[in-house]
């Protein structure tokens, strides 16, 4: 069966990093794109940054412009989100996501917590 599974959460002091990893099996993994989504308490889920099957295209939200990146190993089923000087409302629920031609997945999520 179709799983996400995201692991690399944690407690950071905020300038800190982490590097969130999805793993993905049951589907082709290669053809879809690869999206991370937040949600922090009280707020709606948001996109974070995606990047396409094809060619490599990143895609992000402004907030976090210039801080992280996503990237993807198609050989690992896996994609990567690289958190680089952290900030308290960076703090959330990081969910991985991947769609195809209507057809959506989600993983269960990991906490990320900014706090000195």
């Amino acid at each position: 069966q179709v799983q996400l599974v995201e692991s690399g959460g944690g407690v950071v002091q905020p300038g800190g990093s982490l590097r969130l990893s999805c793993v993905a099996s049951g589907f082709t993994f290669s053809y879809y794109a690869m999206s991370w989504y937040r949600q922090a308490p009280g707020k709606e889920r948001e996109l974070v940054a995606d990047i396409l099957s094809v060619g490599g295209i990143t895609n992000y939200a402004d907030s976090v412009k210039g801080r992280f990146t996503i990237s993807r190993d198609n050989a690992k089923n896996t994609v990567y989100l690289q958190m680089n000087s952290l900030k308290p409302e960076d703090t959330a629920v990081y969910y991985c996501n991947a769609r195809r031609m209507g057809r959506a997945y989600w993983g269960q999520g990991t906490q990320v917590t900014v706090s000195s």
